[in-house]
């Protein structure tokens, strides 16, 4: 879920010719609890192949991937490592909302009430280990690299950009920027059209006249994924109480255990981004073997992504002449 700072940043729009040729460190799990929200069918049932495995999330980002690919623009997924155990106690508390959504959606499916079906039923989502598994399996016959992160993957996408290895981080949640990554794309990997939008750490700061430090301090006095926050206070009290000085009135547990989680994380600078050849044998096999998928439609995307790699050979290429 992450900090909602919705109210204090100023998103530009940004269009697909800004990205064209750029590499953007992409959210993994961020962006496959999107495809596995999104991607359902009209009273809310997830994609699933003959065997009743869900296949929403393979749906996503194979397609999604590709057609990345082919407008000239490069992700690098990077998944997260071991949750943080103040992390881990959060997630468990939205375990109880996920299962409320549960008891909606079905009860809206037995009435009829297929909208609000898809709506509950987009709130249920859970990620398994088999899933991320079949994910990176799926990048790996796509040749496209993927980074495993030793804690939050945002965080090891903050330090891609940091090094020059990616141009922004793409994800829907604001995170990235108190993980201090300078540029955030949202909207990459949402299903549908792409609407991007843009946001500058250096600009966010300039406007809410906050230190990266005073803005973590004040996403968690918001709440964010290692806090529940302090009751009452959202973005513009909690601005003011930041701006003040008043963090010291309110008593938060692990304080600066969550300071660090931000401003020193746990990254590997030990990294290889490998972009590989496609393995389209492989990729039927998987999608169309073992999940269903049109083997027809499969070879053919295959192909597109191939051309992808092409073109993005003979644009290196011509860099030198």
């Amino acid at each position: 879920m992450g900090v909602n700072l919705k109210d204090l940043v100023v998103h530009k729009p940004l269009s697909l010719d800004e990205l064209s040729g750029k590499t953007i460190a992409v959210d993994a799990l961020n962006s496959l609890y999107q495809f596995l929200a999104s991607i359902r069918q009209a009273d809310g049932t997830p994609l699933m192949d003959g065997d009743g495995n869900v296949t929403s999330h393979l749906s996503g980002l194979f397609y999604r991937t590709v057609r990345l690919l082919r407008l000239g623009i490069k992700p690098i997924y990077v998944f997260d490592g071991e949750p943080d155990e103040l992390k881990k106690i959060e997630i468990r508390k939205r375990r109880k909302v996920k299962e409320e959504a549960e008891r909606k959606w079905e009860k809206a499916k037995a009435e009829g009430r297929f909208e609000d079906a898809r709506k509950y039923a987009m709130r249920t989502s859970r990620f398994t280990k088999d899933m991320l598994d079949e994910s990176k399996h799926l990048l790996q016959c796509m040749g496209v690299p993927y980074i495993q992160a030793p804690g939050e993957g945002e965080s090891q996408c903050a330090l891609l950009v940091e090094r020059g290895d990616a141009w922004a981080v793409g994800s829907q949640d604001y995170d990235t920027l108190l993980f201090g990554s300078k540029k955030l794309v949202k909207g990459l990997t949402l299903s549908g059209e792409l609407e991007l939008k843009m946001l500058f750490l250096d600009e966010v700061l300039a406007d809410s006249g906050l230190s990266r430090e005073q803005l973590v301090d004040l996403a968690i006095l918001i709440g964010t994924d290692f806090n529940k926050g302090v009751h009452g206070i959202g973005p513009k009290k909690g601005l003011v109480v930041v701006k003040e000085g008043r963090m010291n009135e309110f008593e938060i547990p692990d304080l600066d255990r969550i300071r660090n989680i931000f401003l020193k994380p746990n990254v590997s600078e030990d990294y290889e981004i490998n972009w590989n050849g496609v393995d389209t044998g492989g990729l039927v096999e998987f999608l169309s073997g073992k999940h269903g998928f049109s083997e027809d439609r499969i070879g053919k995307t295959a192909k597109d992504l191939s051309t992808a790699y092409r073109e993005f050979q003979q644009q290196s290429i011509s860099k030198w002449f």
